[in-house]
Formats: C-alpha cells, sequence, structure tokens
C-alpha cells in the first residue's frame, strides 16, 4: 500500500509539473504578403567573432508597386552559430522588421537570408553579409579607429572629426579592395612603417614605425585584409569553387 501511495503521489506531482510547464506561444499568422524584400539597414557590419552586431538588421516587404505591405511573414536564418531576436515575425505599419543578430565564434564573412513568401506561396529572399573579426583582426580595427580612420574615413562622427577634407591627396578607406588587394603584405607593412614616400606615395601620409610595434602594425594590416571589398585572397593560395 505504501508503494501504490507513493507511485500515486509521484505522478501527480509529475502532472502539475506539467500543468505548470508555460506552453509556446504559436508563431503568427501572415495577415498579407508581398512581391519583394529589400534591405533596409544592417548589412556588411562589423563586429568581434561571437558578439552582437551594433545595429539592428532592418528588411522591409513591399508589393508590386513598392509599397510597404503590413503584417508579411519574415523569417532570418543564417550558418551555425548565428542567432537573430526575434527569429521571425510580421512586418509592422511600415512593412519593416527588425532582428538583433549574434554573429558565430568563427572569424570570417557571415551570409544570412531573410525570407517571405508571395500571395502564390514563392518564397522570396534576402542576402546580406556580415563580417565577424578575429583578436588580432579586432585589435587592427581598434588601431584605425584610434590613429587610422580620421584621415581614411571621410564621415565625421561624434567621437572623431574626419580630416580626410584638408587632405591634397585623399586617402583610400581600408575596405577599397580594389586598390589595396594589389598591395603585397610587405608593402603596408612599409607604407605604415615608414609613410608615403616608402612607395614613392602621398608624404601626408605620415610614418607610424615609432607609434606602433611590428604585431600592431600586422594587426592592422589583417583588419585590412579582413574587410576588404572585393574580398582578399592571398597570392598562391587556390580558392575552391561553389
Amino acid at each position: 500500500m505504501k508503494n501504490k501511495a507513493t507511485i500515486a503521489i509521484l505522478g501527480g506531482l509529475v502532472m502539475l509539473a506539467g500543468c505548470g510547464r508555460p506552453k509556446s506561444a504559436p508563431a503568427p499568422q501572415a495577415t498579407a504578403h508581398g512581391a519583394a524584400l529589400v534591405e533596409v539597414s544592417g548589412g556588411k557590419q562589423i563586429a568581434q567573432a561571437g558578439m552582437q552586431l551594433d545595429q539592428p538588421v532592418v528588411v522591409q516587404v513591399n508589393d508590386a508597386s513598392n509599397n510597404a505591405v503590413t503584417g508579411a511573414a519574415v523569417a532570418f536564418r543564417g550558418p551555425a552559430g548565428v542567432s537573430f531576436n526575434p527569429a521571425s515575425g510580421l512586418t509592422d505599419s511600415s512593412g519593416q522588421l527588425s532582428t538583433i543578430v549574434t554573429l558565430g565564434g568563427v572569424a570570417g564573412r557571415y551570409a544570412i537570408r531573410a525570407t517571405t513568401t508571395d500571395a502564390g506561396g514563392k518564397s522570396i529572399e534576402l542576402k546580406l553579409e556580415e563580417m565577424a573579426l578575429g583578436y588580432q583582426q579586432t585589435l587592427g580595427r581598434e588601431l584605425n579607429r584610434q590613429y587610422c580612420s580620421r584621415c581614411h574615413d571621410p564621415e565625421s562622427t561624434r567621437e572623431r572629426v574626419s580630416n580626410y577634407d584638408n587632405l591634397t591627396t585623399k586617402p583610400h578607406a581600408f575596405s577599397e579592395g580594389e586598390t589595396l588587394n594589389k598591395m603585397s603584405d610587405a608593402d603596408l607593412m612599409a607604407i605604415i612603417s615608414h609613410g608615403g614616400p616608402a612607395l614613392n606615395k602621398s608624404p601626408e601620409m605620415p610614418p607610424f614605425g615609432y607609434t606602433f610595434s611590428k604585431s600592431d602594425i600586422q594587426a592592422l594590416i589583417s583588419y585590412i585584409r579582413a574587410v576588404a571589398d572585393p574580398p582578399y585572397h592571398s597570392a598562391g593560395v587556390v580558392y575552391a569553387k561553389n
């Protein structure tokens, strides 16, 4: 009798525990469908691997006349390790849905996708690219912010007034792969260490060899290679095609 009573009590506790468990809310159902999915903001951001992007990714669903669609369902997905908050939802009165993206723990370029469906059930996909930096690249990014971006970035911010417009020879942005990808690591090391004249470039580019250590310069070069657009490919390395 004691065993039966014990079993009955345990069974009751299990039932109570099950009743107390919150049920997940069903996914909201779309009340409308669009014909196009476009990026509003948030693509091509850069963050340390495993960290959250500074700005949310915002997408918009439009109809065939480019009018915003309210109540369209949008879902976000990406490679392993990438998370979205929220991962899906309905567009608001402006036809938009935003999500906070946390990148995976491995450095590299992450292709993330937003999808919706048209009235016929056909999938509409939007692809965006984000960049995750490793430790060395993150150090290079900080050096860029502290020393380089004042001249290499034409846009001023609250924290930094750009010197770009005051220079006779306009510096290249570090993302300008069309130009910087053609320079070897040795060339970049020379011009960062000894200034523009080291490569017969503008003397307005000052030397940083007494400011940066060799490892600092290597970190800065690693950052430049990481953010290059189009992407940088090392000479002599064969890359497999998809």
